[in-house]
């Protein structure tokens, strides 16, 4: 059976998703009505505190976990009715995975090349021709992320940061529609992060991929078009980043955060800007002819 068709332009789409975690007679929300949408090609950066819910989202769209309810549709993919059949061929063909530590990205008696070779012989089948076919796509990956003087070399041979290069090129191999990261410079410095994040870059741009990377680095998040941040299971703000010429032909990059408006009317409003204006379980609302005015309580 063919995969299903994507939505026209979509590669992502959360509506009202929540995860709720059992045990122990308690009950933790983790996802609480999260509503996110991310284009196809599109490069985003989700950033948010230990416990927002943000790699609980990452383990959903990476089939990993189920959802509790909503909706979350990847690649054409409903993750809440698919059958464990279906889930498996997802995560084989529709998304790739890039883990934060190094070691489970890849084999460790394998060479670069035989880790990158390795889903395709997985998946691939055993036609006619599909050893010619894993070998040309496997060459087209070493090319495209700089990776020929390392294809001969095995992991413990490799530093941390050629070793997520390696992982980027492993999680490629299928070539999946969404490429998923969690924290990949996370055990990295920063001139080190910042080559890999190249490498996210070149797959997006030159392979087409969509990608999403959790993170807490600000190299990271400030290098990408789109962040979205989340707080306590939701999506809070957003800030779009674009590049823009002035009168001289200078270009600078302008960036404007945007608070997130969710189909219940509900919003988040920076802890920043309650704080500043003591707002703090009642505030007051009024209407204005073009905005909405939001003011500390004063009734007393």
């Amino acid at each position: 059976m063919a995969p299903p068709p994507p939505e026209a332009g979509t590669a992502i789409v959360c509506d009202r998703l929540v995860r709720v975690f059992s045990g122990d007679g308690i009950e933790v929300q983790a996802l609480q009505g999260l509503e996110l949408t991310v284009a196809q090609g599109d490069l985003v950066a989700l950033v948010g505190a230990s416990g927002s819910g943000k790699s609980t989202l990452l383990n959903i769209l990476a089939g990993q976990d189920r959802p509790t309810a909503g909706t979350a549709r990847v690649a054409g993919y409903d993750l809440l009715e698919m059958t464990s059949r279906d889930r498996l061929r997802y995560r084989r063909e529709a998304v790739g995975f890039v883990w934060q530590q190094t070691a489970r990205n890849l084999l460790p008696f394998l060479t670069t090349t035989q880790n990158i070779a390795l889903p395709l012989q997985l998946t691939g089948g055993g036609g006619r021709g599909s050893a010619k076919r894993h070998a040309a796509r496997t060459a087209e990956l070493i090319d495209a992320l700089d990776l020929g003087p390392l294809a001969g070399r095995r992991p413990a041979e490799l530093s941390g940061g050629q070793q997520q290069r390696v992982a980027v090129a492993v999680a490629m191999a299928g070539a999946p529609k969404v490429l998923l990261a969690d924290e990949p410079t996370g055990e990295l410095d920063s001139e080190t992060g910042a080559a890999v994040f190249e490498a996210f870059r070149t797959v997006n741009r030159e392979l087409g991929a969509t990608v999403v990377v959790v993170t807490h680095d600000p190299m990271v998040a400030g290098e990408v078009r789109r962040t979205v941040a989340i707080r306590d299971g939701r999506t809070s703000s957003e800030v779009l980043r674009r590049t823009v010429t002035d009168e001289h032909g200078a270009e600078s990059v302008s960036e404007r955060e945007y608070v997130m408006l969710d189909r219940s009317g509900r919003v988040q409003l920076p802890r920043t800007f309650l704080e500043a204006l003591g707002m703090e379980h009642r505030v007051a609302v009024d209407l204005a002819p073009d905005h909405i005015e939001i003011r500390p309580d004063s009734a007393g």
